[in-house]
């Protein structure tokens, strides 16, 4: 599996933005996987290689189309709810985190899990449990239907209220003597969160938050970076899959700032009206696109136009982050490398 790297040195923006005569591809820095995505891609692809036995997925293990796929080519069998996997089996829960009603049902089940939730996820689901032990009623803003927000909506066991939008903050109520708290979801718009917990404020006065915001690293420093990005460009190509929340934020951030945006998966879709009047494109990809499929983007562009020759990065890399795996995962690893199947061991 490809990782997409945000590049290997810090890049200042190009010398000639305005030269008219050129037309060029600006690729953001940072851009692609991050550490999360890393966490999870890594997992599925050491049991895969490694297991020796059927790896089934809860979901989408990230929302990129061709990982998936990928995944889905090697073996991996994705499912919707628990209930797919046969008893006994071994499953993988995906990087937007499950409810604890779900870690329940596979104990019922019999499975042997590997949590592959991000970190950053799994510290939103300790901040519900937080605020509702203090006896906070919890909002959280977020996309309904996305499955971190489910899996987020769990941990609340019913005292968490979802909002999605300013509307819905100008229409919530909030009639208990509890105080108010509020977390979000990992990867919207840093725009968006903030004018929703501004509108909360200004109805209810002081409402609880976390002591560090929400928003991920690599979701808040991809949107800087298209926020730069974009006023050089006419137009912003984001490499991520239509359910990907914190590709889509890309777009918007985008086309927030004058640049006409559009979001693919697949490069096969770009079409040579997306490219027409633009002399400088920028490119992008959310948290979970290999940097495989920004190649295959920026190939495509050229085959519609030859004319965009020229590859610029534009933008600083980040800083390297990792996360640990799970321990479930390193013992099971460290079980299969003594020549002991889990029938065995147990």
């Amino acid at each position: 599996m490809p990782k997409a790297r945000s590049g290997t040195a810090a890049h200042q923006p190009p010398t000639r933005l305005n030269d008219p005569t050129m037309k060029r591809v600006l690729l953001a820095q940072p851009r692609g996987f991050c550490a999360g995505v890393d966490r999870a891609v890594d997992i599925i692809d050491e049991l895969l290689r490694n297991a020796g036995e059927t790896v089934y997925v809860r979901k989408e293990v990230v929302h990129n189309r061709v990982v998936v796929e990928g995944f889905r080519q090697r073996g991996a069998i994705f499912v919707d709810e628990l209930d797919q996997v046969p008893a006994g089996s071994l499953v993988v829960y995906s990087a937007h985190g499950v409810s604890p009603e779900v870690r329940e049902r596979a104990k019922d089940l019999r499975l042997h899990s590997i949590d592959a939730t991000c970190p950053l996820v799994t510290k939103v689901h300790r901040e519900v449990r937080r605020f509702i032990d203090a006896g906070c009623r919890v909002v959280l803003i977020g996309h309904a239907g996305h499955e971190e927000v489910e899996g987020t909506m769990g941990h609340g066991y019913g005292n968490i209220a979802l909002i999605q939008n300013e509307d819905e903050a100008r229409a919530f109520q909030h009639a208990g003597p509890e105080p108010l708290a509020i977390v979000s979801q990992t990867t919207l718009a840093v725009s968006d969160v903030r004018r929703i917990i501004e509108i909360l404020q200004e109805r209810f006065g002081n409402v609880e938050l976390p002591p560090v915001s929400d928003i991920c690293y690599a979701t808040e420093n991809r949107q800087n970076a298209v926020r730069a990005l974009a006023p050089h460009c006419e137009a912003v190509i984001v490499v991520g899959s239509a359910n990907s929340s914190n590709s889509r934020s890309l777009r918007d951030v985008a086309e927030q700032l004058g640049a006409r945006g559009y979001l693919t998966d697949d490069p096969a879709a770009i079409r040579a009206e997306w490219l027409a009047g633009v002399t400088t494109l920028g490119v992008t990809a959310g948290a979970s696109s290999p940097e495989g499929l920004v190649e295959a983007v920026i190939a495509r562009v050229r085959e519609l136009d030859p004319e965009f020759v020229t590859v610029e990065p534009f933008g600083q890399s980040e800083p390297p982050m990792t996360f640990r795996p799970p321990k479930e995962f390193t013992d099971l690893l460290a079980t299969v490398g003594a020549g002991e199947t889990r029938a065995q061991a147990g």
